[in-house]
């Protein structure tokens, strides 16, 4: 139900500032450039760009987006107050920051009395004039100011007083939107209600609020959208919730939920819709796995297993969708498991392309076999490719491109094992001809898999173009020592399309040697049916 269609809501993204400082994730000038323009395209208004002075690269960003401007957002740089005893006008971080040449600037100052006792050592009268200084100069330099009022929670349920004085000398210097930071992550939703109410009822004057929210206590979201329904109209927080420790308040989330749920006015409709495909393509910049099970953009958001809830899905989406996975860009998907029922085969058959129908004589058959290869430790929800390549074997219609007879693998080992070295030899038939040849690689998948491509390029070019994008290889029963049965997944790609295979040995050689070998396949037939629809 939309209850608040007329308000917007302003959305301030920090993933190229505080989203970096996450354990593990490091980006290039290029890689927050790539980042900077694909928000401006999503609609995002406010874009925290870094800390110029802090670092090169942050310095050098604000200098690229002087000479090529964004479409629709302000770029904004971030920097504390200055420092205890010395003046604003001689400060030389503040320096940095008017050299950025943007119309906004972001400001942090403290609120809470323990940190600037302790942290700064200094006095509380002392930050007031850190702060008053700080945003006077800036003002005085016709630059706007966003105050980060930094462990406000905190800060106010220990000392009440003082964090109100700190944010109002914010306002008095001439800060235009107060923000209020949840910076240890440690507030509850029914605080940050009560505590946003109550500071606005401290202030006579109109005053815009904003939150900043982190996720020690997996509350960023619930705290973000608590803080917008008490009188909040800043949003900050990340892509896909990257940030220090437990991360910030996921952007991908909050969006969605104030939109579609709350009815306030985010981004237009259409770059909402883009939502899913941003989030992805931020994770693979910051080169992370995205992460499948994420609410609204993941993989799986939408994805259906149980036969169950498939069929139900199949008559009423709504009966396990919340909403239309169209609105964020992502898609519904029929997951195929050990759990499957004949509804769930026959939507990823129509998935293929594959007409079936309930009561075609293969239909139960391929259920059948589905549920044996799982048993044996395949999963197919993982492989969906491998699913396709055995629906169409039992349907008699998978293509036979080629036929591997064999190979051998040796290993050369060096003084450091890094340096260990492969060579495959493989023995594969096509159009009844057999072909014999050996590729290196820094491994056994990897010189297989070279070996397999340097035999069948002759016959299928196109394989130049597939490239292997990622091996994951589990234990399934790890309790039988060296003679466990082996899981081994391969992800491959051609540039536009990615597809997953898989295969299951007590060898991790063969279950390897399966799934490259299906890859490959698959890829074949993906492009034989482009170049069926071309003609």
């Amino acid at each position: 139900m939309t209850v608040n269609s007329s308000q917007k809501l302003w959305m301030y993204d920090t993933t190229l500032r505080d989203g970096t400082q996450r354990e593990g994730l490091s980006v290039s000038l290029e890689d927050k450039l790539r980042i900077a323009r694909r928000l401006d395209e999503l609609g995002i208004p406010f874009i925290e760009g870094g800390w110029p002075g802090a670092n090169p690269k942050d310095v050098q960003l604000f200098w690229q987006l002087q000479e090529q401007p964004l479409k629709q957002a302000q770029i904004v740089p971030f920097c504390s107050t200055r420092r205890p005893n010395q003046a604003a006008s001689s400060e030389p971080m503040l320096q940095a920051i008017l050299a950025a040449s943007t119309n906004w600037v972001t400001i942090f100052g403290k609120s809470w009395d323990l940190h600037v006792t302790e942290g700064l050592k200094t006095s509380l009268a002392e930050n007031l004039e850190m702060i008053r200084d700080t945003l006077q100069y800036l003002r005085g330099q016709g630059r706007r100011v966003i105050y980060d009022a930094e462990h406000w929670f905190d800060g106010y349920k220990y000392n009440p007083d003082y964090a109100l004085q700190t944010i109002k000398t914010a306002v008095d210097a001439g800060a235009e939107w107060l923000v209020l930071c949840d910076t240890n992550g440690g507030t509850l939703p029914h605080e940050v209600s009560q505590i946003v109410t109550s500071v606005i009822k401290s202030f006579p004057q109109h005053i815009q609020l904003g939150i900043h929210t982190h996720n020690d206590s997996d509350m960023a979201v619930a705290n973000a959208l608590a803080g917008v329904m008490s009188g909040v109209g800043m949003v900050q927080g990340t892509m896909n919730g990257y940030g220090e420790r437990c991360g910030n308040a996921n952007l991908c989330s909050l969006i969605p939920n104030l939109q579609l749920k709350l009815g306030y006015k985010c981004i237009e409709d259409d770059q909402l819709s883009q939502l899913a495909q941003t989030s992805r393509f931020v994770s693979e910049v910051v080169n992370l796995a995205p992460d499948d099970h994420a609410p609204f953009v993941g993989r799986s958001a939408f994805a259906h297993k149980g036969g169950i809830h498939v069929s139900a899905v199949q008559k009423n989406p709504l009966t396990y969708e919340h909403i239309e996975p169209e609105q964020v860009g992502n898609c519904r998907r029929i997951v195929i498991s050990e759990q499957a029922g004949v509804s769930n085969v026959l939507m990823k058959a129509r998935g293929f392309g594959i007409e079936i129908d309930k009561n075609h004589p293969k239909t139960r058959q391929i259920l059948q076999r589905l549920k044996e290869l799982e048993s044996q430790g395949y999963q197919f929800e993982a492989a969906e490719a491998s699913f396709e390549l055995l629906m169409r074997e039992v349907l008699e219609t998978r293509p036979s491109w080629f036929q591997v007879k064999g190979f051998q693998i040796h290993c050369d080992l060096g003084k450091a094992v890094l340096t260990t070295k492969a060579l495959a030899t493989v023995k594969v038939a096509v159009n009844n001809e057999d072909i014999w040849e050996a590729a290196e690689g820094n491994g056994p998948v990897a010189a297989l898999d070279a070996a397999l491509r340097k035999g069948l390029v002759k016959f299928y070019p196109q394989i130049q173009t597939f490239e292997l994008t990622d091996y994951k290889v589990r234990i399934l029963n790890g309790h039988t020592g060296t003679s466990a049965t082996t899981r081994a997944i391969v992800e491959l790609g051609n540039g536009t399309q990615r597809w997953t295979t898989i295969g299951v040995s007590n060898n991790i050689l063969e279950a390897s040697y399966q799934a490259v070998v299906e890859g490959l396949e698959y890829g074949l037939l993906l492009h034989s049916q482009l170049n069926a629809e071309v003609r």
